[in-house]
């Protein structure tokens, strides 16, 4: 019984997380921002060295904000999990690092790819779309927030585009 409570644990935190992070954050910082996207998108960014490794606190402080929505759940999943909840901050992590290896020319094994396509977790090459084109590809951990999160990002242009016509000269 501890076991799946450490497995559905985890994959909430990861769920909900992802969520929030990618509706919450991403998007629109996407939209109302720029940091996130002189960090993320810029033609200087460098993800040899990503977030820890490259010392740059733009890097981490944009890290630690797309993060915050999975700490949110820490103390409520901790009471009911803690190896869950420590299983899914560091599948987590693993994850952020994995999706940005494609800068060094990582290609996914194909079974892999495959397995991943299946569950709807996002591959490097998948999150490397979304670094070429800001506008696609969303949903940092899973793929099947891409749809609701373009959905979301067109509304947020329009509210943007509405505010600036109202907005006084």
């Amino acid at each position: 019984m501890e076991t799946i409570a450490i497995a559905l644990v985890a994959l909430l935190l990861l769920l909900l997380g992802d969520l929030l992070s990618t509706f919450l954050y991403h998007v629109p910082e996407h939209v109302f921002g720029k940091f996130h996207s002189l960090v993320h998108h810029s033609q200087n960014r460098s993800f040899i060295h990503y977030a820890v490794l490259t010392k740059n606190p733009l890097v981490l402080l944009d890290g630690l904000l797309g993060a915050l929505p999975y700490f949110v759940f820490v103390p409520w999943f901790w009471t009911i999990s803690p190896g869950g909840t420590v299983l899914g901050l560091l599948l987590g992590e693993f994850h952020v690092v994995w999706r940005h290896v494609s800068i060094i020319k990582w290609q996914t094994p194909d079974a892999i790819k495959r397995l991943c396509n299946l569950l709807c977790i996002t591959t490097p090459e998948q999150h490397w779309l979304h670094h070429q084109d800001a506008y696609i590809a969303y949903g940092d951990i899973f793929t099947f927030y891409d749809k609701p999160a373009q959905a979301w990002l067109r509304f947020l242009l329009l509210v943007k585009k509405k505010f600036k016509k109202a907005k006084p000269i």
